[in-house]
């Protein structure tokens, strides 16, 4: 019992780390180091000396894996996709599309949150970007301020979840799913999210058309302009999601794919253009950009192998899935409580972060609780088999995430489009984007009571 009280201290301790805004990856391998030197102290079976040594090859062994090559031609992707200027075609040709419709304008921002999602992979990315790109466009038309920043952060959270996207690989890497099951899974979940978030759209125009402006109009040249210019984009995005949802090629070329064509197209745009496209100053900030946001990733991946380690010495996650296949307590109560710590936490704590920290704990849980590692379908706690388990538990997590960065009073996607709308209050943000928020409640227990919808396309393709 006493291994099981110091993880418990290391949790608790880990929080505080993290409270006092100590970087996380940081925190994580404070709590570990230390944690396995009071451990050591404790037990005579654990040397500290030898421990050591391992961080040696500890930090290799932790990124030499061909599945976490992909993390950084994602990464990539997005960063050349930003500088290249496809954000700001995409809002633009859908704008284009939906002119006519009485708030098109913030249907086209969700939409283009979307698209640019699938290809950042990053929902802090996706809202700072389309931000930078939709904002003033809306402010422009008049719309509603709290519309306005209420779409963007709202549909800021859908880059975590819309294939290809960093954090279903590291989540399939912590659980050992396939990647290309978690990809597929994820499609008709965020497409669910993108036809809800349009929904809460029309609702609140029917309820108070004074929100939006009446449509602006647009010339034919410059819609067929837009659209020209749209089409690239549709191409590049259909071309990546397309071939991994066809078995084409595995996610690590997918990205390579992806990166070619949108380098391609950078270059043809400029040799077109005297102002658009990618320059060599475009291509090095992508580049340092990408840089640095992979080694921040890395470290992060580096830290939790050597938290997990000192809380699998400590035996504290085998002792909480011991307890809760012998509670007596219903096994989709247990689920909901993880799926609202993960919403808290999702307010103070990276996606990345809170996946590697968390999951570890709640996934031996689930599986004891199922049945174990030899259950069938027949006889699970959930009804269906661990390997589908871990893909419905995975898109719910992660779209919990996505609610904890929109949850107050610390959801950091209202905070990054606060950054760029500093006259805005933090009230009104908040107000704006709460209608979503309660959307994707509704999302949730659909998901919940449904999980086919989830599993429909990995037993399909």
């Amino acid at each position: 019992m006493e291994r099981e009280l110091i993880g418990a201290y290391g949790i608790v301790a880990l929080f505080i780390l993290i409270m006092l805004r100590i970087p996380v990856a940081l925190a994580m391998l404070i709590t570990g180091i230390a944690g396995t030197w009071v451990l050591s102290l404790a037990s005579p079976f654990i040397k500290f000396g030898p421990y050591l040594l391992q961080f040696k090859t500890a930090l290799w062994n932790s990124v030499a894996n061909y599945d976490l090559s992909v993390v950084p031609l994602f990464v990539l992707m997005g960063f050349l996709a930003a500088e290249t200027g496809l954000s700001r075609d995409l809002f633009q040709g859908l704008s284009a599309l939906t002119r006519k419709i009485r708030g098109g304008v913030a249907m086209a921002t969700i939409l283009a949150c979307a698209g640019f999602g699938a290809v950042s992979g990053s929902s802090i990315a996706t809202a700072s970007t389309m931000s930078r790109v939709a904002l003033p466009e809306l402010r422009k038309l008049k719309y509603n301020e709290g519309l306005s920043t209420g779409v963007l952060a709202a549909g800021g959270t859908l880059g975590i979840l819309i294939p290809p996207s960093v954090a279903l690989v590291i989540y399939a890497i912590v659980v050992e799913a396939s990647i290309i099951d978690m990809f597929q899974a994820a499609i008709v979940p965020g497409l669910l999210a993108v036809v809800f978030f349009l929904v809460v759209i029309r609702l609140r125009l029917a309820r108070n058309p004074d929100l939006a402006p009446t449509p602006a109009a647009m010339t034919d040249a410059e819609v067929r302009h837009a659209i020209r210019r749209l089409l690239p984009v549709g191409l590049i995005f259909g071309s990546i999601i397309l071939g991994l949802g066809m078995g084409l090629f595995t996610p690590t070329p997918a990205a390579a794919v992806g990166v070619f064509l949108i380098l391609v197209y950078g270059i043809l745009l400029r040799a077109l253009s005297n102002d658009d496209g990618l320059t060599l100053g475009r291509l090095k900030a992508a580049l340092l950009a990408t840089a640095k946001t992979a080694s921040m990733i890395y470290f992060i991946l580096f830290a939790a192998d050597i938290l997990k380690g000192f809380f699998a010495r400590t035996n504290l996650p085998t002792a909480m899935s011991d307890w809760a296949a012998a509670s007596s307590l219903d096994p989709y109560l247990i689920l909901v409580a993880m799926l609202v710590i993960l919403i808290v936490l999702g307010c103070f704590m990276e996606s990345l972060s809170m996946i590697l920290v968390v999951v570890p704990f709640f996934w031996p849980v689930l599986i004891q609780i199922n049945g174990g590692d030899y259950v069938t379908a027949d006889t699970a706690a959930f009804g269906m088999s661990n390997a589908d388990l871990r893909i419905w538990f995975g898109i719910l997590a992660l779209i919990v995430v996505e609610l904890g960065l929109i949850t107050p009073p610390v959801g950091l996607n209202v905070f990054v489009i606060k950054s760029f709308s500093p006259d805005t209050g933090i009230a009104t943000i908040f107000r704006g984007v709460a209608p979503f928020f309660a959307i994707e409640l509704v999302r949730v227990a659909i998901l919940i009571l449904v999980p086919a919808l989830t599993l429909f396309l990995t037993t399909v393709l």
